[in-house]
């Protein structure tokens, strides 16, 4: 299993601090077998969720320009018609994806093409699942052009999630499906398409990051 390049530091700070816990637990506090052998197994499942949260599992991509694909793992929670008004300012087709802390956290672009806009916008920590998340909470936004059509993605923090990574430059050439960032612990990643897309995915279904067709282009 890969490990995500996010979660070395966490990674290693945490194997120390347990390491350390159960040395002087075993050493100085002598309080017998089964509470030393009690927080072993606690510290074996605290490090096997976080190795878990950031796996990077390998997944295959046909690129096809007329498709968008899912920038993340999660369940889709919201599907509307809105006025988005950071980027586009006209009308446009929301696609949101709550991701729990059991999925996979790495996001990708959901098409090819030029990154023509990027923003961090510092901000709250509602549940992401909150219809006001996506315009209050700590956020970053990025607009993907391809010529034809453009797509914003935006990634959002949540409650537990209090660090956005966002790997993306305007002017950078990008492929469909490569890492987008990572968020942590927890979030939730919104698209605004055209309204005239096809779409492919209904509220509350669930979708993998690369392998799921959000939608395709008319």
């Amino acid at each position: 299993m890969r490990i995500h390049k996010e979660g070395y530091t966490i990674l290693i700070t945490l194997l120390a601090v347990l390491l350390a816990a159960n040395i002087i637990i075993r050493l100085f506090l002598q309080t017998g077998n089964f509470f030393e052998q009690a927080f072993m197994v606690f510290s074996l499942v605290i490090m096997f969720f976080i190795l878990w949260f950031f796996r990077m599992p390998s997944r295959q991509l046909e690129p096809d320009d007329n498709l968008v694909i899912a920038p993340a793992d999660g369940k889709v929670v919201a599907i509307e018609e809105i006025e988005e008004n950071e980027f586009f300012n006209d009308r446009r087709l929301q696609v949101s994806i709550f991701m729990s802390p059991l999925n996979v956290h790495m996001n990708h672009f959901p098409i090819t093409g030029t990154v023509r806009y990027f923003k961090y916008h510092p901000g709250e920590y509602l549940v992401a699942w909150h219809p006001k998340a996506s315009s209050a909470n700590e956020r970053s936004s990025v607009v993907v052009e391809n010529g034809s059509h453009a797509v914003l993605i935006r990634q959002i923090a949540g409650v537990l999630a209090r660090r956005i990574v966002c790997y993306a430059r305007p002017g950078e050439q990008v492929d469909q499906g490569q890492e987008l960032g990572f968020i942590k612990f927890g979030s939730r990643v919104d698209l605004f398409l055209p309204t005239n897309v096809r779409l492919n995915v209904s509220i509350g279904q669930k979708v993998s990051g690369i392998t799921s067709v959000i939608a395709s282009f008319k």
